[in-house]
């Protein structure tokens, strides 16, 4: 998976756009208005959290995963179960009912599970919170503050850099040219997907069956 939801406060705007893998969407992304990215990345954190515990993901109907719509309607009502197979503890249960909460106002924050009982549960004592505090202080010498106008310099120089060219499995190795046509029948079959998952938003939006926050 991907985050796709959030962007940086710094060097974007607020996102409002739908986008990202249906199974992993939060129910406020579908609303088309202006959302919290992080809020809405919580709730991918969740969605992967489930994936490997359960091995399935939360709200897609297992006999019929291409099933966007259903898909959407699940998200939409917060409708998930964990199998009576999967043994889960009732800290992580907690945090996942924490974390798919409809309402983003009321779900739990990145900061509140750094908190939570199952979360500090047989943490190492490096990725604690005290840990990480004295690491990240600016007079730690292995710490190197980086400001948002060095980011974005590394980020233009490798922008600029030429593409190498990579393995095709076996057959030789691809170009520029043929890795851009490549990456194009990526982008087409990307395209047709998301077409068809945005009519099946759409669908949603104008049956008025399930309000969206």
């Amino acid at each position: 998976c991907d985050f796709g939801y959030s962007k940086s406060s710094l060097l974007h705007s607020r996102p409002k756009s739908t986008v990202g893998t249906p199974a992993y969407i939060a129910p406020e992304v579908l609303s088309r208005r202006e959302y919290v990215g992080k809020l809405a990345d919580v709730w991918l954190c969740g969605v992967t959290l489930y994936v490997m515990l359960v091995g399935a993901y939360p709200f897609e109907d297992q006999e019929d995963p291409k099933n966007f719509r259903k898909t959407i309607q699940r998200i939409m009502s917060v409708q998930y179960k964990i199998p009576d197979y999967v043994h889960i503890s009732q800290d992580c249960r907690h945090l996942l009912s924490r974390i798919f909460v409809a309402n983003p106002a009321r779900r739990i924050t990145i900061k509140e599970i750094k908190t939570h009982p199952w979360f500090l549960k047989n943490l190492p004592r490096e990725l604690t919170e005290a840990a990480q505090l004295a690491y990240y202080r600016k007079e730690n010498p292995t710490f190197s503050l980086q400001s948002t106008e060095m980011i974005m310099k590394i980020v233009e120089e490798s922008k600029a850099l030429a593409p190498a060219s990579r393995s095709t499995g076996g057959f030789g190795w691809v170009g520029e040219e043929e890795e851009e046509e490549l990456n194009e029948e990526d982008v087409e079959e990307e395209d047709d997907e998301e077409d068809e998952y945005e009519k099946q938003v759409k669908q949603v939006h104008e049956s008025g069956e399930f309000h969206v926050i």
